[in-house]
């Protein structure tokens, strides 16, 4: 458990995917999220299984599967449970173009 809040904390940004191996809308948005991992590179992709890390996902909260959260710098910025592709790509090219300077 240690070394995935030292993932969720420790990176800049990251899309937590809290996900199971017997849940269908899981196994069906992977080959997505696994696409988008690819194109996305500059942001951390974790893929968390609810089984193996129980107490670890009760302590995020986790009521649904899949479940992703978005991470800037330590904090949430966004939460998308569920396995709709447009809305896990829209959140994720959100939080890509949260990498870019701030023009003032």
């Amino acid at each position: 458990m240690l070394a995935v809040n030292v993932h969720l904390y420790n990176f800049s940004q990251v899309v937590a995917n809290f996900s199971a191996t017997w849940c269908g809308p899981c196994r069906t948005v992977a080959p997505v999220y696994r696409e988008l991992s690819e194109k996305y590179r500059s942001l951390i992709f974790l893929t968390i299984d609810v089984d193996d890390l129980m107490d670890f996902c009760l302590s995020w909260d986790i009521s649904a599967t899949p479940t992703f959260f978005f991470l800037k710098d330590g904090q949430q910025l966004d939460k998308l449970i569920g396995a709709n592709r447009p809305e896990l790509e829209k959140k994720i090219v959100t939080l890509a173009g949260s990498n870019m300077p701030s023009s003032n």
